[in-house]
Formats: C-alpha cells, sequence, structure tokens
C-alpha cells in the first residue's frame, strides 16, 4: 500500500496535468455576449504551446484564417479573419476564450469553428484532414490547447498597424 501512496504521490508532482481537472464542453457557462469568465482547465495556459497550437494545421490552425505580427514567415496565411495583432487591446481574457470555445455566441454570423463545442456546429474532420470525426463526442481541441492559446493572444498587445 505504501509503494501506491509513493508512486501516485511521484506522478501528481511529476505530471500535474494528467490530474487537472478539465471543464466538459457542454457544462461551460457563457455570458451575455458570448464570453467564458472560467478557464476550462486548472492548468494555466502556455503562450509557447498556443503558438504551436494557432500556426499547427492539425490542431488550430488560426493562421489558415488570421495573420499577426509573428506569424509573417508561416505559409499561406489567411485574410478570412481579422488580424490578430493588438486583439489583446480590443478584448479581455473572458472574451477570447469565449471566442474559442465557440465563436458564434459573439458574433452570430460568423464562419469561424467551434474550437471546444460539441452542439450546433459543422464538424471539419478529425484534425482538419477532411476525414469524418469519429466521434460526435470530441472537439476540435482539447480545454488546454483553448487556455494556451489565450495565452498566446493576451501577448498580443502591439498596437494594429495603421
Amino acid at each position: 500500500m505504501r509503494k501506491l501512496f509513493v508512486l501516485c504521490a511521484a506522478a501528481t508532482m511529476a505530471f500535474p496535468s494528467v490530474l487537472s481537472a478539465d471543464m466538459a464542453p457542454r457544462d461551460v457557462v457563457f455570458g451575455e455576449l458570448g464570453q467564458v469568465p472560467t478557464p476550462l482547465t486548472d492548468v494555466p495556459g502556455d503562450a509557447e504551446a498556443g503558438f504551436t497550437a494557432a500556426t499547427t494545421r492539425g490542431i488550430g490552425n488560426c493562421v489558415a484564417c488570421h495573420v499577426a505580427k509573428g506569424w509573417e514567415d508561416k505559409p499561406f496565411p489567411g485574410n478570412v479573419g481579422p488580424e490578430l495583432t493588438g486583439i489583446a487591446n480590443v478584448y479581455d481574457e473572458a472574451q477570447l476564450r469565449g471566442i474559442l470555445v465557440n465563436s458564434k455566441k459573439s458574433f452570430p454570423g460568423t464562419v469561424m469553428p467551434a474550437f471546444y463545442n460539441l452542439d450546433d456546429i459543422i464538424r471539419h474532420g478529425e484534425a482538419y484532414t477532411g476525414k469524418a470525426a469519429k466521434s460526435l463526442d470530441v472537439t476540435i481541441m482539447t480545454a488546454q490547447q483553448v487556455e494556451d492559446i489565450v495565452a498566446l493572444l493576451k501577448t498580443f498587445t502591439e498596437p494594429l498597424p495603421k
């Protein structure tokens, strides 16, 4: 029994994210304007991981629709969505999180995917491959990936170019 306790304690210290509590997609509570004030996980977002998620085709793929300072070297930056440079000066953390979770709550006519939602969405397939999602209970991004991209977007404080 003692060995089991020591093993569990060691795992807790070595892998804290394994024991993190992610909010289930259907438990997310939106404010009147689509904001989500409560983080989706108890592990703080990591801006560096957010950059990877935002610029990787099989994860967030934000770069397919948006441009931002620092993304100039990414292939095929998009111009469908607004420029993200300076976005932290426009929206607070709760608003950014809400837009990522389900942008239609903030902008009803948007074509932006709902990244952490299971209802009323068009499925983009398995990791943007065009193949059907294996399950209807799978979000495009994980709760942690949403929090990581929120952390990244909070660093976008440089004013928009005029």
